[in-house]
């Protein structure tokens, strides 16, 4: 069997709240998608280091007004979080609940590349961990400070009447109590791991408790506080598993600033019936792992993209395009023959970040870049067509059609909680197409970003370094992000081909 070195991060990109399974040789992972659709992506890998995509759980989640960004309506900084992923007698289960609903979904199937049957579990359980216990009894684990174990029903529908219902585990925490819940059964014992911050300092700490029933008490302690020597981000929430072998092993997340949270791996050991996580309290900054499918190709979580070939998602392109929010698929189309996609304007925003139908991907650690090229030939009055770097405070370059002339323009929103542009640069330009491009550079936590056009000759820089700051407004890392902005009418159309992403 093929052993390789694991290199932390094991994926470069954005994949908070990991939750990890095996089914046979195969492990599936699943994170947290937000406001992004498709959504609830599930990965794949027959190594733990290397992934790809496996599928996506939903295309739509309950299509509200938020969800579709009407008006000024969205759900920035929410939608699904922290799912819970389980194989059970041949069907794989995904519990999360949604922040903006207010609800708990279940989705199952018994084939991971066929569609998802969509419920609802009664009640909100945030951070779930969906739990089956030898008996057939049903269990979700949740909650924040105080950690709650309540009995289901056996067709999950909501809580069983007289059911177990009682708090496990408990912590008050003015900074982070615990939560992100991952419960197992593992040799007859039963394991709860949480997240919480140290109490005197941010600091991100794994914790696990264990009882040897579920009616004794869980008895527990931090179990990992290691920054990786990074800027003094812990490592922590997240799921575990064991190889065929008997292995064990972690995925927790980490944060990297402006790029988002970061998948990390690492070992795990038993004494005494209790995880033991790396080497003497801190993750190891080499090991290796076995692969149970030695020599496989594993297809990129992200990369360019001539939009020529049709693949099997909701806008037909390759699986790391996400759209912002639920798309008008009114005002998208594919043309996989010419290789382009056309945004048209269906609504006017008065604001950047409520532009309908921007087609994301995630950014890459450290560094990374993306280039597109526009024809905005049938763009109207008022519209802009371009490439952003996409959160709160977003940076875009892009082309604009204005007093029926044509001119590149680089705009800034510096400050949380400014959804306007409050610095921007203007360029006329004498044509209808054009390339434009953004570097962004996370090293260090350097967190910045650099606009270009081209000139037919060279690339020029357009405006000033424009800083990427993480925050709750938006909760994920920045995105490249594909868009038409109709500021004053609808029906304007531009169309992005040969997207070109380097690191």
């Amino acid at each position: 069997m093929e052993e390789l070195k694991a290199i932390n991060p094991i994926i470069p990109l954005d994949y908070p709240d990991p939750d990890i399974i095996r089914v046979g040789k195969t492990y599936y992972m699943v994170s947290t998608t937000m406001y992004f659709l498709p959504g609830c992506e599930i990965l794949r890998s027959y190594d733990l280091v290397n992934w790809e995509h496996a599928c996506f759980v939903y295309d739509q989640l309950d299509s509200t007004e938020a969800q579709r960004l009407v008006g000024n309506q969205n759900i920035y900084g929410k939608g699904m979080w922290a799912a819970s992923l389980r194989y059970h007698k041949g069907t794989f289960y995904v519990v999360f609940a949604a922040n903006d609903t207010r609800k708990t979904y279940l989705y199952t199937t018994t084939d991971i590349n066929k569609p998802w049957v969509k419920k609802e579990i009664k009640d909100f359980y945030h951070d779930a961990s969906l739990f089956f216990d030898d008996d057939e009894r049903v269990y979700i684990i949740y909650g924040n400070s105080d950690i709650w174990l309540t009995e289901l029903d056996k067709d999950l529908s909501g809580p069983k009447k007289n059911g177990t219902h009682k708090i496990i585990v408990s912590e008050k925490n003015l900074i982070l109590g615990y939560e992100g819940a991952h419960f197992y059964k593992i040799n007859d014992h039963y394991y709860v791991f949480l997240i919480h911050s140290l109490p005197d300092k941010w600091m991100c700490t794994q914790a696990c408790y264990m009882a040897k029933s579920l009616d004794d008490e869980f008895i527990g302690k931090d179990i990992l506080c290691d920054d990786r020597g990074y800027f003094n981000q812990g490592v922590a929430q997240g799921g575990i598993v064991d190889t065929p072998e008997g292995d064990w092993y972690a995925i927790l997340f980490q944060d990297h600033g402006a790029v988002g949270r970061l998948p990390i791996l690492t070992l795990i050991r038993w004494e005494n019936n209790f995880p033991v996580i790396g080497h003497n309290g801190s993750i190891p900054s080499e090991f290796t792992v076995k692969s149970t499918k030695s020599d496989y190709d594993y297809t990129p979580l992200y990369g360019s993209d001539d939009f020529t070939s049709e693949n099997d998602t909701i806008h037909g392109l390759k699986p790391f395009w996400q759209f912002n929010h639920e798309p008008n698929m009114k005002g998208y189309h594919h043309n996989p023959d010419e290789g382009y996609i056309e945004l048209t304007n269906q609504t006017t925003a008065a604001t950047f970040t409520q532009v309908q139908n921007m087609l994301t991907q995630r950014m890459l650690f450290p560094r990374c870049s993306a280039e597109v090229t526009i024809d905005a030939s049938l763009l109207k009055e008022g519209d802009i067509a371009g490439i952003a770097a996409l959160q709160s405070q977003y940076g875009f370059v892009g082309i604009r059609k204005l007093n029926g002339t044509y001119s590149i323009e680089f705009h800034s929103a510096m400050n949380k909680g400014h959804n306007k542009a409050l610095n921007n640069e203007r360029i006329k330009v004498n044509n209808e197409s054009v390339i434009l491009k953004i570097e962004v550079s996370f090293e260090n936590q350097k967190d910045t970003a650099r606009f270009y056009y081209h000139n037919k000759e060279k690339f020029i820089q357009i405006g000033q370094e424009h800083h990427l700051k993480y925050n709750l407004e938006h909760f994920t890392g920045y995105r490249f992000a594909l868009f038409n902005w109709g500021t004053e009418m609808t029906g304007g159309s531009a169309r992005f081909s040969e997207l070109k992403y380097s690191h």
